[in-house]
This record gives structure tokens, sequence and C-alpha cells, in this order.
């Protein structure tokens, strides 16, 4: 649920309680990944360090088992980067006062939010595209046949716009049950949709990134 219009404007540009909260995710976030890996250098990694290591090791080969090792290799870090925000900002929405309080919004229960990601997995497929094939990438807007160039091109609109309404969807109406369930059942009710929550909220982190990990295989494979 939402908390309502901007809470303040600097330079004239209205900042809402979604905006605060994405901030405080991305500084929570770079802050334990900062944390965990001051000890690089030493050789001994600590118990945090190995926790990261694992996470992003084990995400790393689940998109190599799209990309292939070596483009996993080259886009894991904002594949990663992706899944990380959007995990973490699905279950902020799980917290006490989300959607309510003043500066705490659940970033991906706003649809603007979600725009913004998906158009980062949509210019990264693009760059991709155009490092691992140069001017040949241009090439697929008009295979089979030239005809299908307006298909095509509304192909590549189509991709960020079905992710970040996928994910928008599922967020916003996840959060609207747990509320309304929450106003009618107090008691009981809502921890069995918290429970549901916890694993829908990874899932759709999943399927995210996921999916932006196909789009930018589709781009970059030497078929092109």
């Amino acid at each position: 649920m939402s908390h309502g219009g901007a809470l303040f404007e600097v330079a004239g540009f209205g900042v809402t309680s979604a905006m605060t909260t994405s901030l405080a995710i991305s500084l929570i976030i770079g802050g334990v990944v900062i944390a965990g890996s001051r000890n690089l250098t030493e050789g001994k990694p600590g118990k945090m360090q190995n926790a990261i290591e694992m996470v992003f090791g084990s995400l790393r080969d689940f998109y190599a088992s799209i990309l292939g090792k070596e483009r996993a290799n080259a886009f894991a870090p904002i594949l990663g980067t992706l899944f990380l925000y959007i995990i973490v900002s699905n279950y902020s929405g799980l917290l006490p006062f989300a959607g309510t309080a003043p500066g705490f919004q659940p970033p991906t229960g706003m649809l603007g939010v979600t725009i913004g990601l998906a158009l980062v997995t949509f210019f990264t497929t693009q760059i991709g595209g155009f490092k691992y094939n140069g001017l040949h990438y241009l090439g697929h807007f008009v295979k089979p046949v030239a005809p299908l160039l307006p298909l095509l091109l509304l192909e590549e609109i189509i991709h960020p716009l079905s992710l970040s309404l996928r994910l928008y969807g599922n967020i916003y109406g996840e959060e609207t049950v747990l509320h309304q369930v929450s106003g009618l059942i107090p008691l009981g009710a809502p921890i069995i949709i918290m429970g549901l929550s916890l694993l829908f909220g990874f899932i759709q982190a999943l399927v995210f990134t996921m999916l932006s990990a196909i789009y930018i295989e589709a781009a970059t494979g030497s078929g092109h």
C-alpha cells in the first residue's frame, strides 16, 4: 500500500517514500558487501565474506546455465545486484509499517521503480549485443526477413515492459492481500501469507533476473 505523494522536494524534484526506501536498501546492500570484503587482501575470509561469496557463486552458476561460463562471469555482477536489490525490496514489504509510515514504501510495489529495473536489463542487453557481435547485432532485427523489422523492434520494447509489469503486479497484489487480510483476520492468516510472501519474493527476484539472462543470451549469442 502507498503512503502518498512526495515527502519533500530537492531542486524542485519530488522525493517519494519509495525513493527513500530504495536509497536505504542500496546503502544497506552496499554496506554489507563492503564490510564483507574488507579482508580480501589478507587471505583470511571471514564468515560474512564466505556468505557473500556463496550467494554470488550460486547466482553465477545459475546464470551460467543460461549464458555459459564466460558470459556469466561478465554479466553476473549486474544480474546478481538486480537480484539482491529486488529480493530485499520485496521482503521490505513484510516489515511493520511498510507502506504506511512516511519514508517507508517497498520500491518494487511501485511501477516506476520496476520500469527502471527493466530498463537496466534493456540497456544491458543492447550494449551486450553490440559488445559481443558488433554491428552484426543489428542484423537480427531483419532476420529472417526484413519486413519483420517493426515486429522485432516491438518485441525489444515488450521485453522490459513485461518484466516491469510482472514484478509490479505480483508485489503490489501481494501487499494488497496482506494488508486486507491483516485487517479482517488479525491473527493466524497474516502469518501464513507472510510465509508465502517470503517464497514468492524470492521467486519474483529469480524470475526477473532469469528472464533478463535469457534476453542477454539471445542478444549476445553467436547466432547473430
